[in-house]
């Protein structure tokens, strides 16, 4: 008994030492500058949400947050650069909703998302917005998809090229309802929407930021946003749901993570760190000029989100039918 006693009194010992060492990890972390990987071209989206999160981080933390960027093959290259990093808890990596896409069309990957990343935080959403020449004899989205159930192939549509979420989330309507249009890809979502003003294509789905201009010169007509609520500059649109298409979402989201096995403690404190900047009223204001809406959440709100739209974009390209290069 004596001996159990001793070796309880051990175990608890130890757990205490543990959970000592742990709270001074976090309390020192960092001490040298962390590596911010963004799987994207500078400027972009997700350029933009790494790096205004980086910059509040480092005026937080004490230490330089350094933007990295490896762009390449849909941003898989970025994102294996992060899965192959020391788990240390100075690399770090932003990418959006890419990542639980490309499983689905790459067929070379070198790192599993689910295995070799440790969520650290949900950051932010861009909402997409469903754009159709005025030409287009569609005042609704109803209409638009009796339209183009009554003409079979006789609809066209741009994206910024096969796999991108404008393309996808064309291909989630067609699937919902059943209709058949053409895709006409470009290289970008850019010249897709010049395409759409000079009518060569009937429609496009692209960010709302990037539409609205076009949409109070009146150069095109929005039919609905791909989300679960009205966007507050857009508040005459309806969302997918209100203009009769359940299910019709798409929006561009981006998290933070870094690679599996970082201590637990510096993701904790990664994690509060990165809430306390998305609460920054400059750290809004900032997102809100480029379109973007902070959406904090946990390392566990992450990984339900990625396990999740991973599912939900493998099912839209296979109705696509779109192969793995």
């Amino acid at each position: 008994m004596f001996f159990i006693r001793r070796q309880s009194g051990a175990i608890i010992a130890a757990l205490i030492l543990a959970s000592f060492c742990g709270v001074a990890l976090a309390q020192s972390y960092p001490t040298k500058p962390i590596r911010l990987i963004l799987p994207f071209p500078a400027a972009g989206p997700s350029d933009i949400v790494g790096r205004a999160v980086g910059q509040k981080l480092s005026e937080q933390l004490g230490e330089n947050v350094v933007p990295d960027n490896r762009a390449g093959a849909g941003g898989s290259l970025g994102i294996a650069a992060a899965a192959k990093a020391p788990p240390d808890g100075y690399t770090v990596l932003v990418t959006s909703s890419a990542i639980a896409i490309i499983p689905s069309l790459y067929s070379n990957l070198t790192y599993d998302a689910a295995k070799d990343l440790a969520p650290v935080a949900r950051l932010a959403t861009i909402e997409n917005v469903l754009l159709v020449h005025p030409s287009v004899p569609a005042k609704t989205l109803r209409q638009f998809v009796a339209l183009a159930r009554a003409n079979p192939g006789k609809l066209n549509y741009g994206s910024g090229g096969p796999g991108t979420t404008n393309h996808l989330a064309n291909e989630l309507l067609k699937h919902l309802e059943k209709i058949n249009m053409v895709h006409v890809p470009y290289k970008g979502a850019t010249l897709a929407t010049v395409a759409l003003i000079g009518g060569e294509v009937d429609e496009v789905i692209v960010s709302v930021a990037s539409a609205l201009p076009m949409i109070q010169s009146g150069k095109v007509r929005p039919l609905a946003v791909l989300s679960e609520r009205r966007v507050a500059t857009l508040p005459d649109v309806p969302t997918s749901k209100e203009a009769g298409v359940d299910g019709f979402l798409m929006s561009i989201w981006y998290g933070m993570f870094a690679p599996a096995g970082t201590p637990h403690e510096i993701i904790a404190r990664l994690n509060r760190e990165v809430m306390k900047a998305l609460e920054s009223p400059a750290m809004r204001e900032r997102m809100a000029a480029a379109g973007i809406d902070p959406w904090p959440g946990t390392p566990g709100q992450m990984a339900d989100l990625l396990r999740g739209e991973t599912a939900r974009y493998a099912k839209i390209i296979a109705s696509a039918g779109l192969h793995k290069n």
